[in-house]
């Protein structure tokens, strides 16, 4: 098994504008449905083969935490690389709106 944590930080201050962005964002690096999201409260919960983790927002960062057996841990620099940019592109404050 592999563990994994991101931390990306935000200028964003809830998780209420953070949780549409981060459906969006997750959808475009995972299309398909291979990768399922709910929302339970605030806490993003993530599902895939051989995965399971959350994204929360935590002192100003969103906080992905998964862990990975096969096939997932397998392929876990990819699946790292997308849920950073996924992260990365919700935290993300749009200065023109």
């Amino acid at each position: 098994m592999s563990d994994l944590t991101i931390e990306i930080p935000t200028d964003h201050t809830t998780m209420d504008v953070l949780k549409p962005r981060l459906d969006s964002a997750l959808q475009k690096q995972f299309p398909g449905g291979l990768l399922k999201r709910s929302w339970d409260g605030d806490v993003l919960a993530l599902t895939g083969p051989g995965a399971s983790g959350t994204i929360v927002f935590e002192n100003g960062k969103l906080v992905g935490r998964a862990a990975l057996t096969p096939p997932a841990s397998l392929m876990r620099g990819t699946i790292e690389d997308k849920i950073t940019v996924a992260m990365q592109n919700a935290a993300v404050v749009d200065e023109t709106a």
